[in-house]
């Protein structure tokens, strides 16, 4: 994203008073993998450990009955006169029993998250509050602010009234996103309405102020969905809530001048983020191209003018529409140019054959076959007769 060197700073009437100088932090690479991640692991740190009653599905007098009964070993209820006596107990195959691996309070609840990664996460975050599109994407109503990111002067902090904060944010095009964040708190559904999270509602604006003492942080508490924060304390969950960054920020403008001395610049590193263990301070992470647009950089003249040209597409041939030399002339004669000469000579010999047929000219192989075929008829003949007339003597007999 191109940047701007000048932020328009506005008055508590939502007109333009002075401009600031735009921090650093807005042009780092925006990374929603690196946010989704550190956003996930940070969300665990909240959660409040559970487990079942470890007397729980124990709670019976049971005991096997061994082997010999035609029964399995299972543990069997003890007593009589109920249906539960001698029922399975214990295991978790059984009505009444335990759960299978019960849940301890001792797991593994809380996650650690590299420094780096969370302050990336975080400066991610930041830089994502001043993409237009990536805000409106969040679901939230710009139509009537002049500019993002919104800087007020520091005026907005000292009110300490939610009706006169109500008016500012009016008056700066903000009050949209805050009426919809009012209108969309509704009763929860499912089992949250009975353990205290009966309501939910939508995320409005989140004002970002300096002073320790501000009132601002008094007045916008009961507006539904607005949060504050101090820069100093800039949180990844409240920045991108549910890991989706565009987290629509209203900071004011000692807040936005703290950013470059908070998380550095590109060319000096932070003075107040310094690692531990004597290391080096922090700096803001960079791009690794500093134009992403490959498809400008390939047909520049500078690239195109060492490259290598185009080459021709290699057309390719299919194995499906391969003809069958048995069938198709032309791919026979391909492979054997001699098969039209040998099958022309085929052909002559068998029309000269025919010929030879139709004029009664046989050949002298011919004729004695002939020959052949008339001095053993009448021997076939005799040897038939004689044949059947033993079959007609016998049948006398």
């Amino acid at each position: 994203m191109a940047t701007r060197p000048l932020v328009s700073v506005f008055n508590t009437a939502g007109e333009r008073d002075g401009e600031v100088a735009f921090p650093a932090v807005f042009n780092v690479p925006i990374r929603p993998d690196v946010v989704q991640f550190v956003h996930d692991n940070m969300a665990k740190n909240k959660r409040q450990a559970y487990a079942v009653n470890v007397d729980a599905g124990h709670q019976t007098s049971a005991e096997s009955w061994g082997t010999g009964r035609a029964v399995s070993r299972i543990p069997r209820v003890q007593g009589g006169g109920t249906q539960r006596s001698g029922q399975g107990a214990f295991g978790n195959m059984c009505r009444g029993g335990r759960m299978f691996a019960p849940t301890k309070v001792w797991r593994k609840w809380h996650k650690r998250i590299n420094l780096n990664q969370r302050r990336y996460a975080t400066t991610s975050a930041l830089a994502a509050s001043a993409v237009v599109p990536l805000v409106m994407a969040r679901g939230h109503r710009t139509s009537g602010i002049e500019e993002l990111p919104l800087v007020i002067a520091d005026d907005f902090e000292t009110i300490k009234k939610t009706r006169d904060a109500y008016k500012s944010m009016e008056k700066l095009g903000l009050s949209e996103d805050v009426d919809k964040a009012k209108d969309s708190k509704k009763i929860r559904r499912g089992k949250g309405k009975m353990r205290n999270r009966r309501y939910v509602k939508r995320r409005g604006p989140l004002v970002i102020y300096s002073d320790e003492n501000a009132g601002i942080k008094f007045a916008v508490r009961n507006l539904t969905g607005v949060d504050t924060c101090h820069v100093s304390r800039l949180n990844l969950l409240q920045l991108a809530p549910g890991g989706h960054m565009g987290r629509l920020c209203v900071w004011t403008k000692s807040a936005f001048a703290q950013l470059d001395t908070i998380y550095g610049t590109h060319s000096e590193p932070s003075s107040s983020k310094n690692k531990s263990l004597g290391k080096s301070a922090y700096t803001l992470p960079k791009s690794m191209m500093t134009n992403p647009d490959i498809g400008r950089i390939i047909n520049s003249d500078e690239v195109q003018s060492v490259v290598n040209a185009a080459k021709e597409p290699t057309a390719f041939k299919s194995n499906k529409n391969k003809p069958n030399p048995l069938k198709n002339t032309e791919a026979l004669a391909a492979l054997n140019p001699y098969a039209a000469t040998f099958k022309k000579m085929e052909a002559d010999a068998a029309a000269a054959k025919a010929d030879k047929k139709r004029a009664g000219k046989l050949s002298k192989e011919q004729k004695a076959t002939k020959k052949a075929k008339r001095v053993h008829k009448p021997t076939g003949r005799a040897f038939y007769e004689n044949m059947n007339r033993d079959q007609e003597a016998s049948d006398e007999e």
